[in-house]
């Protein structure tokens, strides 16, 4: 992901209850995003093929076999039912690039629209927790498949 993109990410705003995710919404996640040494190779930018940035996806080794997998589509793209390609590109791209056996990821247990998504897309939930960002105590959902 280059810098032009993490900085057009970051200015990204969802509507409600998603305004959740936007980036300016966690100082950590927003200062790894922005500073190109803590983002390193992980994330990755996606383009159409006018070359206009629609989505971005993150993969981080968790040890073993296994990749965390993160993402958001760009927010004018969403609720459109184009969140399963979407993901299934980023699984592929996940596969080629790191080839894990297991691909996890996170998502709050409010957001049932993704929680959908990822179902469909073959991943299970493995646990539920609670997680302290974006200045309060949020439950998560952990969710695992095969890659």
């Amino acid at each position: 992901m280059a810098q032009a993109d993490a900085e057009q990410v970051a200015r990204w705003h969802y509507p409600e209850p998603f305004s959740f995710y936007d980036w300016t919404a966690d100082p950590d996640d927003l200062a790894e995003l922005l500073d190109p040494g803590r983002r390193g190779d992980s994330y990755a930018a996606v383009e159409d093929d006018d070359g206009d940035l629609v989505g971005y996806f993150s993969f981080k080794p968790k040890g073993g076999d296994r990749v965390e997998v993160g993402l958001g589509l760009r927010p004018d793209l969403t609720g459109l039912g184009l969140g399963e390609a979407f993901l299934s590109a980023g699984l592929e791209y996940g596969r080629e690039t790191f080839a894990p056996v297991l691909f996890s990821l996170s998502v709050a247990t409010f957001n049932e629209r993704a929680i959908k998504v990822y179902e469909r897309s073959g991943f299970a939930p493995e646990r539920v927790y609670t997680h302290h960002t974006n200045g309060g105590d949020w439950e998560f959902v952990e969710m695992r498949r095969t890659a």
